[in-house]
């Protein structure tokens, strides 16, 4: 029922490196995003335009059907590439994903009867922890990259969108960490330090 796709596409830039590749405790942090969400999911696939980079991962790679659309283009791939009607997005720097509050989205999702289950907080929204349903999402996702729009929420007044409530969030995510991204080496080593 659920495949999860981590993005592993971006720039990477103020880190200087592929943080995905980065190695966290030992190992390449997204290594520990694929062992977090490996009890939950039916598949786990990587979307991401240097797959050669993660083919010692064993999981299907695959490039951006639109090239350089940003992280729509990375969800559009994921939606796409997907062989389950739910799918969950992660970033590939989430080193805190939170795969019990994955199962509390698709319990909503499927409740509820919605096509996005988005976590929102202080911050905005968190697009890159969200659960998606498949079949309404990827031509709503398709039709907003061929209007030419980049925002990777542009498209959601097509579909029906559910926001989860900071205190609907809490339980699953008591640490307040599994939207935390990391960007620089100074949280990488912070984020490595909670870890322990």
């Amino acid at each position: 029922m659920l495949t999860v796709s981590i993005q592993a596409g971006g720039k990477s830039s103020r880190m200087g490196q592929d943080k995905a590749l980065m190695s966290f405790q030992g190992k390449p942090l997204i290594e520990r995003i694929v062992a977090r969400v490996a009890p939950i999911a039916d598949e786990i696939i990587i979307t991401t335009n240097t797959p050669e980079a993660y083919t010692f991962l064993g999981l299907p790679l695959f490039r951006d059907i639109y090239p350089e659309r940003g992280p729509l283009g990375g969800l559009h791939t994921a939606l796409a590439s997907a062989t389950q009607p739910l799918v969950a997005a992660l970033a590939c720097d989430m080193p805190f994903a939170s795969p019990d509050l994955i199962q509390f989205q698709m319990g909503i999702l499927l409740d509820e009867n919605v096509d996005v289950v988005i976590p929102g907080g202080p911050d905005g929204l968190e697009p890159l922890h969200s659960l998606y349903r498949r079949k309404t999402c990827l031509p709503a996702c398709e039709s907003a990259l061929l209007a030419d729009k980049w925002k990777l929420i542009s498209w959601f007044p097509q579909v029906k969108v559910r926001t989860l409530q900071p205190e609907e969030i809490r339980p699953y995510d008591q640490a307040g960490l599994a939207f935390w991204n990391l960007n620089t080496p100074e949280e990488f080593a912070r984020a490595e330090t909670l870890a322990r």
